[in-house]
């Protein structure tokens, strides 16, 4: 009975390893069924892969998993082949599952679910490894980078399968760059993306984003922050008047002044001709007691970094004091922008005007707003009067003395002839005109 058992035993392995003796030599070649099915794998290096061989309807026939060098796996639920990666899930009339562990790039390849009829069925299992990329390398060019300067940059994902994707950000703005694959000696693939681009000012601190695209990883990327140096940015504001400048006021002028590397001082200067003599001029601070028009003129505030010069402009109008005390007012100064050569290294930010009309908002003061109004009166009221003598000449009442006898009179010259007095009386018609 032992030897039976054992008999059993061993042809149940020969068979499993040489199944063509379960055919008794005769050549069969299998078919692809529609009754056997199977799926592809795609698993990442050292993950586990489930394969599964399934059949609609079974006749009791034998299920069987192969390798691709075509080894048994598993016959039925037993294991021939000594490899313990590989490990039973489910086995049934309908389907065997067999699970491998810690998948290497070996494991890759075409596995065969087999089903022992007439002739033998076949369905087909491809096992794909992936194998993910290194962390992403960011190398740029340039450190730190100056306005209006073209920088590149390089990204690098390397050791994957497949090849990786590389995609660029700046920003929320996607740019595009220039892959280059490598396939390298151990079936690997090396991916190295160039990017160049030009930056301006508002590039600073600006994070440039290389994002890794690959089946095996999400979310994979690796960033560098812009450091970009610029001019000066230079504005004049007006601290003090807020109005009209009179004369006998007093001019408070700040300079502000913005760059990178930030400016260690400003000057004041004024454009054609010298800085009042009793100007106080504290760090970006300009101030002008006791305006007279003798000061009238453009005013300049100049701020300089490593990158250059840039400046902006004042223009200065000192009008009469007024002769009443006028309401304050406020006037809010018009900044007109200028553009300059780009060849120049002194750059013009802005000018301002404190001329009224010429930059700056006109004030009117009351007293000429009532003069305006008391003229305007004055006009309607002596419209009214002439239209009134006007309307009264031409409106009256009229007295005649018509001819006595008219009534009973047959035509006009009757009427005359009756009348009384005839023409002799015609010069005592009169008429009363009011």
């Amino acid at each position: 009975m032992a030897n039976a058992g054992c008999r059993s035993l061993s042809t149940i392995l020969f068979l499993s390893i040489f199944p063509g003796a379960l055919l008794q030599g005769a050549e069969q070649i299998p078919v692809v069924s529609q009754n056997l099915v199977t799926d592809n794998v795609s698993v990442v290096e050292g993950e586990m892969a489930i394969i599964s061989c399934r059949v609609k309807d079974n006749d009791d026939s034998v299920i069987q998993l192969l390798n691709p060098n075509r080894q048994t796996i598993y016959f039925r639920d037993m294991r021939p082949l000594k490899d313990a990666r590989f490990q039973l899930v489910n086995f049934s009339d309908n389907e065997l599952r067999v699970s491998l562990s810690n998948v290497s790039l070996s494991d890759e390849g075409r596995y065969v679910c087999q089903l022992y009829t007439d002739p033998p069925q076949e369905a087909y299992a491809d096992i794909t490894v992936l194998v993910p990329p290194g962390s992403p390398i960011i190398d740029a060019r340039d450190e730190v980078l100056s306005e209006g300067n073209e920088t590149e940059m390089t990204c690098t994902a390397m050791s994957s399968k497949p090849a990786a994707a590389i995609r660029w950000m700046k920003g929320d703005k996607e740019l595009p760059g220039k892959p280059k694959v490598e396939l390298t000696y151990d079936r690997m693939y090396t991916v190295t993306s160039r990017l160049t681009f030009t930056v301006n000012k508002e590039d600073d601190g600006v994070p440039v984003v290389c994002i890794v695209d690959h089946p095996a990883v999400k979310d994979f990327q690796a960033q560098k922050y812009l450091e970009v140096q610029y001019k000066p940015e230079v504005k004049i504001m007006v601290e003090f008047p807020q109005g009209l400048t009179r004369e006998g006021e007093n001019l408070e002028l700040t300079c502000q002044a913005k760059g990178k590397p930030q400016p260690q001082r400003v000057n004041w200067v004024k454009v054609d001709d010298d800085v009042p003599s009793h100007a106080v001029i504290t760090g970006a601070d300009l101030y002008i007691e006791n305006l007279n028009k003798s000061y009238n003129g453009t005013y300049r505030c100049v701020a300089a970094n490593s990158l250059g010069e840039s400046y902006d402009d004042y223009i200065l109008y000192v009008y009469d004091a007024p002769t009443t005390t006028p309401t304050p007012t406020t006037a809010t100064t018009t900044t007109t922008f200028i553009n300059t050569s780009s060849s120049s290294s002194l750059h013009h930010e802005a000018s301002q005007d404190s001329r009224a009309g010429e930059g700056s908002p006109r004030t009117v003061d009351h007293a000429v707003i009532g003069g305006v109004v008391a003229v305007v009166v004055f006009a309607m009221l002596c419209l009214l009067i002439v239209l009134g003598r006007y309307f009264a000449r031409h409106k009256g009442t009229y007295f005649t003395h018509e001819a006595k006898g008219a009534d009973d009179a047959a035509d006009a010259d009757t009427a005359i002839i009756n009348a009384e007095g005839g023409h002799t009386n015609s010069d005592e018609k009169k008429e009363y005109y009011i």
